[in-house]
């Protein structure tokens, strides 16, 4: 098998251009992915190459791009002490509209917090840190947040009696807080899906609601206070106190921002929007590494040398897919750099990603174009026509994977597209997060895909090893 492995790459090599078609897969990834930020009319960036302020949203503790807008009713807690308050629930309210209690860091935006909350058709949540969330009941009640230390405690109570924990978490706030009662309500989207697109209208909304038996305990300033967290709306924000009961009207979000198609956010898979032109490069080289051979009668020669032609194949397999994953980890490796920057300097945010994630993508992409790559050498070798085998497999992965992402497609066929074709595999580039806190379009148009990274992958891996175990039958059974 060595031996087979060394004469496929020696014809590999010594054909110039298939190196250089593999080799031109690379610039041509890089240059479709800047084109995107570099054509865009959107322009905006400071001195030093930053942002445009007011155009960057505020960062969560991890870094998240955040909306933290709510109206605040609020003390100073010093030290240990909780917070126990019975909620009114959210009548006619957006579905993700929150009235509950709170403990944060400050009343700058961003900041660390916790809290309890009613919802408006979403039941009982303990939701933290922008991006956490844990469910309770459905039914509102009471609703308790305790803080000892670093550790913070929520629950929830039907009558002000028996309480059932929503969770526990561990937040570093310092010893001095701001804690106290708040409400926000998001904006109303409404969303109509098109062949071409998908619309969006909506505006701000605002929800009020009730506050009663109001009882704190710890070491808690006296005097009561409202802050519109996030700056003056122009909303018609407040709290009125009467008897020991408040009435809070506040509007906004607090959730982390999820990318979207129209948004301003960029993630490292918007710079891999070119790896569809690299791929088909690739795929135009590994077809013609085994058609090649079948349109000039070669492939008796190598028959003959080797009559296990089940291994040849496997050679060939071996060869053209370490090649092309070479080409599809270099692509990444280059094409995430060089556009991130070129879409910082046009005024765009980055969502942030971890090490971890940046490899996985940038390997996954390798991935990708070596899977595909075999599965075009598989399909060449049952068709033994270049350009047959050039479309079927571009059909096959790329073009389900542009409609889906192009806005040519409602979602549903979409998703369908990128569930049951080889085009699965590019979720494998995807590294947004979907929120279930969060109202908002999780589509192919945005990056979101239905099938896992490792899901999607192995679509694409469960149709190659079809097609590599048919091609193989046929070889045995058909003359060259």
């Amino acid at each position: 098998m060595k031996h087979l492995i060394h004469a496929e790459w020696t014809k590999f090599r010594t054909v110039r251009g298939w190196v250089v078609g593999m080799v031109v897969a690379i610039p041509l990834t890089v240059l479709i992915g800047l084109l995107g930020p570099a054509g865009s009319s959107f322009s905006c960036s400071g001195p030093n190459g930053q942002s445009c302020a007011g155009q960057t949203p505020p960062r969560g503790p991890d870094g998240t791009p955040v909306m933290d807008a709510f109206y605040f009713v609020h003390r100073t807690l010093t030290g240990d002490g909780s917070i126990t308050a019975r909620v009114a629930s959210l009548e006619d309210a957006e579905p993700w509209a929150k009235a509950g209690v709170i403990v944060k860091r400050g009343t700058e935006v961003g900041s660390s917090y916790a809290a309890v909350m009613t919802t408006g058709a979403n039941g009982v949540r303990m939701q933290y840190d922008f991006t956490e969330d844990l469910a309770g009941p459905r039914e509102t009640g009471w609703l308790r947040l305790s803080r000892k230390g670093n550790t913070l405690t929520g629950a929830t109570s039907p009558d002000g009696r028996r309480w059932t924990t929503l969770g526990t978490v561990q937040l570093a706030l310092g010893e001095r807080v701001e804690a106290g009662m708040f409400v926000s309500s998001p904006q109303h989207v409404e969303r109509e899906e098109t062949f071409g697109g998908i619309s969006e209208q909506g505006g701000p909304t605002t929800a009020t609601t009730t506050f009663g038996d109001v009882t704190t305990d710890g070491d808690w300033s006296t005097r009561w206070q409202g802050t519109e967290v996030g700056g003056a709306s122009g909303m018609d924000n407040g709290f009125t106190e009467n008897d020991g009961e408040f009435t809070i009207t506040g509007h906004g979000d607090i959730a982390p921002i999820v990318q979207s198609a129209g948004s301003l956010g960029r993630t490292v898979e918007s710079a891999l929007i070119g790896v569809f032109a690299g791929l088909i490069a690739v795929l135009v080289v590994a077809t013609m590494f085994v058609t090649s051979e079948h349109r000039r009668g070669l492939i008796r020669t190598s028959f003959a040398a080797n009559p296990r032609r089940g291994q040849l194949l496997a050679a060939k397999a071996v060869v053209i897919g370490g090649v092309s994953f070479v080409v599809g980890v270099v692509s990444a490796a280059l094409a995430i750099p060089l556009v991130e920057q070129l879409e910082v300097a046009k005024g765009f945010y980055l969502f942030p990603t971890s090490a971890w994630t940046e490899v996985r993508v940038i390997v996954g992409t390798g991935l990708l174009f070596a899977v595909a790559a075999v599965l075009a050498v598989a399909v060449g070798t049952l068709l033994r026509r270049g350009a047959g085998t050039v479309t079927a497999v571009i059909v096959g992965i790329v073009l389900p994977y542009l409609l889906a992402v192009a806005s040519v497609l409602p979602t549903g066929p979409a998703e369908l597209l990128t569930a049951i074709t080889p085009a699965a595999a590019f979720a494998i580039q995807q590294s947004v997060r979907e929120y279930p806190q969060v109202s908002a379009s999780y589509t192919p148009v945005d990056g979101f895909f239905p099938l896992s990274p490792a899901g999607g992958f192995a679509v694409l891996c469960a149709y190659a090893a079809v097609a590599v175990v048919v091609a193989t039958l046929a070889m045995r059974k058909r003359d060259a």
